[in-house]
């Protein structure tokens, strides 16, 4: 099992580790610890390097599956043996794009929950854009121009972004937990992760954020298209 770091510090640049297991076929290797976020709910992955035995591998995908995350390695060299150290370093600039995108992202979320009781049908983001899909019957520039202004608005407000991991029991008592049209969380789950936009959103949620909102930056929405009748989807990037 994997020690997932970046669930409780987002902002680990470094991080040592030992090999527990090699696949050579794929080129993957997993960790007995990363910050190395593996992609999912909409983020993509992490990208960096990991530095082991005097040799330097690029870390070009990462992938949950089960309890262990697979880094995959670039390059050609030959694979480390197991139990060797390992020391990671993220693709900060990427990493901390991907944080203030995900943030904003919630913002977004939280904002047209709160004014107009949309529940998200979907959504992506990539570095500094993203897309979220909404249950709107109508969507019109005037109502657009009205959500960017709110939800730059709790930018500059510098809400506190709280993260915490609770009870499986204890997180579904929290009322509008899943946001999602669906609840994607498997039943397996013991324990689930909350992050919080004090006084203004919570939601269960496995990604990394950034500490305070003011640290987004400015949110444009760029584009807003109809995607069926109840499925209205907003386009947003970061400046």
């Amino acid at each position: 099992m994997t020690d997932l770091l970046y669930q409780t510090d987002a902002y680990l640049k470094e991080f040592s580790a030992v090999v527990t297991a090699a696949d050579s076929e794929t080129r993957a290797i997993v960790l007995d610890r990363s910050a190395f976020y593996p992609g999912g709910g909409g983020q993509p992955c992490d990208f960096g390097t990991l530095e082991i035995g005097g040799v330097t591998y690029s870390v070009e995908k990462v992938k949950k599956q089960g309890d262990d995350v697979h880094h995959f390695l670039g390059g050609s060299e030959s694979l480390p043996l197991i139990n060797s150290a390992a020391r990671g370093t993220l693709d900060w600039v990427r990493r901390h794009q991907l944080m203030r995108t995900h943030t904003a992202m919630h913002i977004l979320c939280g904002t047209v929950f709160r004014d107009y009781g949309a529940k998200v049908t979907g959504g992506d983001m990539e570095p500094l854009k993203g897309r979220m899909d909404f249950e709107f019957e109508t969507m019109r520039g005037e109502l657009v121009h009205e959500i960017e202004a709110a939800i730059n608005a709790e930018v500059q407000k510098g809400r506190e972004i709280r993260v915490k991991i609770l009870p499986r029991e204890e997180a579904f008592q929290i009322p509008d937990l899943i946001r999602t049209k669906i609840n994607l969380l498997p039943e397996g789950i013991l324990q689930v992760r909350t992050v919080e936009i004090a006084g203004l959103d919570l939601q269960a949620d496995g990604g990394t954020h950034v500490a305070n909102t003011s640290e987004v930056g400015k949110i444009k929405v760029a584009d807003y298209k109809s995607k069926g009748a109840i499925n209205k989807r907003i386009y947003v990037e970061i400046e």
